[in-house]
């Protein structure tokens, strides 16, 4: 194998991984705000921390995938930055989301929001 095909492999998976995290980030930004909507603002204190973590993530979940996919000019520590950002706040999501009933595959698609950001995260090195 030479270097040129090396090379050629490891752009191909940076490439599919930023995109896969891209995708997994904007997922998890509709589940966030969908699970802030559908939390009641005046309702107990723990809907109001669904809601203000589900809206929170929703939002670094959005600039996070805008960063991957728009933003071309960014170097590569402050897309790291963003990225290493958005899989904290998505496992803190998760976490909030497992507290509370019916609330399970928005948990879950936060878990695989920080695993794609995980992913990324390898192939920058």
């Amino acid at each position: 194998m030479t270097s040129t095909t090396t090379s050629q492999q490891e752009l191909i998976r940076f490439l599919e991984d930023r995109f896969a995290c891209a995708q997994a980030c904007t997922e998890c930004a509709r589940e966030c705000a969908l699970r802030a909507s559908l939390a009641d603002p005046d309702g107990p204190e723990g809907q109001e921390r669904v809601r203000r973590k589900g809206i929170m993530c929703a939002e670094v979940c959005d600039a996070t995938c805008r960063a991957l996919s728009e933003q071309a000019d960014l170097d590569e520590a402050a897309v790291r930055l963003q990225v290493e950002w958005c899989r904290t706040v998505s496992l803190e999501c998760a976490r909030v989301f497992d507290e509370h009933p019916g609330a399970e595959e928005s948990a879950r698609v936060c878990r695989a929001c920080a695993r794609a950001c995980t992913d990324f995260l390898a192939t920058l090195g």
